[in-house]
């Protein structure tokens, strides 16, 4: 079994800063690929950022300038740091990351169970 667990959202004020991150664990036999979506109310789930293996990036438009996205696979873990949130950033975010587990030679997909970040006018 492979989990994703995912900490930092909260409240924060416009113009505040957070971090997210997200620890994989478990039959882990290599990851590919680890990324941020978001979700807000009545809308569908989009990307916001992700980082594959070797460091290329890509970033929602949205975004661009304000996150960071970041890994540190020798932790299985991925991080989302958000500058200069507004309200249009408020979402559940989750993470996702693409894995060869273990017991399987083939690429999966995993999710994290989502965090709500809030960000308050």
């Amino acid at each position: 079994q492979v989990q994703l667990v995912e900490s930092g959202g909260g409240l924060v004020q416009a113009g505040g800063s957070l971090r997210l991150s997200c620890a994989a664990s478990g039959s882990i036999r290599s990851i590919s690929a680890m990324g941020w979506y978001r979700q807000a109310p009545g809308k569908q789930r989009d990307l916001v950022a992700k980082i594959i293996t070797g460091g290329s990036t890509d970033y929602a438009d949205s975004v661009k300038g304000r996150f960071i996205v970041s890994t540190d696979y020798a932790k299985n873990t991925v991080y989302l740091q958000m500058n200069s949130l507004n309200p249009a950033d408020t979402a559940v975010y989750f993470c996702k990351a693409q894995i060869i587990p273990t017991f399987s030679r083939a690429t999966f997909s995993y999710w994290g169970q989502g965090t709500q970040v809030t960000v308050s006018s």
